[in-house]
């Protein structure tokens, strides 16, 4: 059993969030304020929100047990996948969408493609973020069954409640303000306390010697072609995925110019590979301090509770709760802000802006209860987060590339793609189930929207790249690569 004192300042330590998360909640006067934070951040706050939403659950709690399980190879995925989709969204992606002046990922495809691929990108984004908020909520009641003894479930339930109350109340705001709190804790506790674990087991080179070099491979041994496949699959399906993901992009929306949301992604991306690969190192030491761990996803709390002091487990435990809190807030806001600007307007196309951001609000603590439910059906974390974004691998990635970077994509071949790479990955799962089928389903859903854009070019002219207001766009500076200003 912890000591009093952790508690109490963990509980102060929320108790300080939710606050944060309440004063935000005053500055949304507008489903913009809600939705992208009134495009008003610096690079401090875009890189702080964007770091902190991926260094969630998946990372300290589900990569620290699949490092212990597997090493390197059983965290591709998170961080080595996350972190290239960083580095591509800051390359290839951000700085056209910025520019266009969206609010949601599911507005791209509605200007690009018309209303119904829009209604389709809204509906996709929907259960990719439910699953990865199930697999937060996991995570945090594997914290508090250590901390203090309480059932999962109940874990599960504390945590949800207070993420949903400032989510709900402050929307974008909130979320970025506690994000750069979280992210704070987090990277501290990490960087100070890992060298000190490290140090409490003897040493990395004492701990090194006792690891097999198989822990460290950063690609398959002997695998066969299915194995290779697979491993692909896991580089991809979050490193291509998750650039469709609407977490990603609302924050790029949300920053102040082009040149802050580009580098914020570079700035989170370094982050996640220098920052993120902390809980990796701590899950592998960890198989060699506790050799049978019945539930590997305790690794790290296990660790904490042994060569901490109790000051230590306490930086220890809200660097990981921060995790959890920062991931789920982010993951919630995403498919409400979806529900709320796109799928309502595109039935109630001219409803007022008091509706909107009411529908919004409600739809976190809706959202939140969908994704209870999977957490407590399906009790782990890393496979929870790794296949919430299978969705968005087979259905909108191949569209949203099109759309920045191949002017004769036009509405049929979008649409003849979302629906062939959906089919591809519903069948490739059933008959292939050791495939990796929604990787499989990219290749699908490209050929048949190069064949369909290509034979309606004519009856269906490609609609041109243009702003939320309908200006048309050029389609030069598109890459990551130029310098600017990036405010503060």
């Amino acid at each position: 059993m912890v000591q009093l004192p952790i508690i109490l300042g963990l509980s102060l330590y929320v108790l300080l969030t939710l606050l944060v998360g309440l004063y935000a909640g005053q500055r949304v006067k507008a489903s913009a304020d809600f939705i992208v934070a009134g495009r008003r951040l610096g690079i401090l706050l875009a890189t702080g929100t964007l770091a902190a939403t991926w260094f969630g659950g998946g990372i300290v709690i589900g990569a620290a047990s699949e490092a212990y399980k597997h090493g390197f190879l059983g965290v591709i995925a998170d961080p080595f996948g996350a972190a290239l989709c960083l580095f591509l969204a800051g390359l290839f992606y951000v700085r056209i969408l910025r520019r266009m002046g969206l609010t949601t990922i599911a507005g791209f495809f509605e200007i690009r493609f018309g209303k119904q691929a829009g209604l389709i990108a809204a509906l996709c984004t929907i259960p990719a973020y439910v699953g990865w908020v199930a697999s937060l909520m996991v995570a945090l009641g594997r914290v508090i069954q250590s901390l203090i003894g309480l059932h999962p479930t109940l874990g599960i339930c504390i945590g949800a409640a207070i993420v949903l109350v400032y989510t709900a109340a402050g929307g974008m705001w909130a979320v970025t303000l506690t994000d750069f709190l979280q992210v704070a804790v987090l990277t501290l506790g990490l960087v100070v306390i890992a060298p000190l674990l490290i140090q409490d087991m003897g040493g990395w080179s004492a701990v090194r010697m006792q690891i097999s070099d198989d822990r460290f491979y950063l690609y398959p041994r002997n695998a066969d072609f299915a194995a290779w496949f697979n491993y692909a699959r896991d580089w991809l399906v979050i490193g291509l995925g998750n650039l469709a993901g609407q977490d990603l992009i609302q924050r790029s929306l949300s920053s102040r110019n082009e040149s802050v949301a580009q580098n914020s992604a570079y700035l989170a991306g370094l982050l996640y590979v220098t920052v993120g690969l902390l809980p990796v190192f701590l899950g592998i030491a960890g198989a060699i301090i506790f050799p049978d761990l019945a539930d590997p996803d305790l690794v790290m709390m296990k660790l904490g509770m042994k060569y901490l002091s109790p000051i230590g487990v306490a930086v220890f435990i809200g660097a990981l709760v921060s995790a959890l809190m920062s991931s789920a807030d982010s993951a919630l806001l995403a498919p409400a802000s979806v529900i709320g600007w796109d799928l309502v307007r595109y039935f109630r196309p001219h409803m007022e802006e008091r509706r909107i951001l009411q529908i919004c609000r409600w739809s976190v603590p809706v959202l939140g209860l969908a994704a209870l439910y999977l957490a407590l059906a399906h009790n782990t974390v890393y496979a929870l987060m790794v296949d919430s974004w299978s969705i968005l691998l087979a259905t909108l990635f191949v569209p949203l590339t099109a759309g920045i970077w191949w002017p004769r994509a036009n509405t049929p071949g979008a649409l003849a793609s979302m629906g062939a790479g959906l089919i591809a990955w519903l069948l490739l799962l059933r008959a292939a189930p050791n495939l990796p089928a929604d990787l499989l389903a990219v290749p699908v859903a490209l050929i048949c929207l190069v064949l369909v854009s290509l034979a309606t070019s004519r009856t269906t002219p490609p609609r041109p790249l243009a702003d939320a207001s309908g200006s048309p766009l050029a389609f030069q500076d598109r890459l990551g690569l130029r310098s600017g200003s990036s405010v503060l």
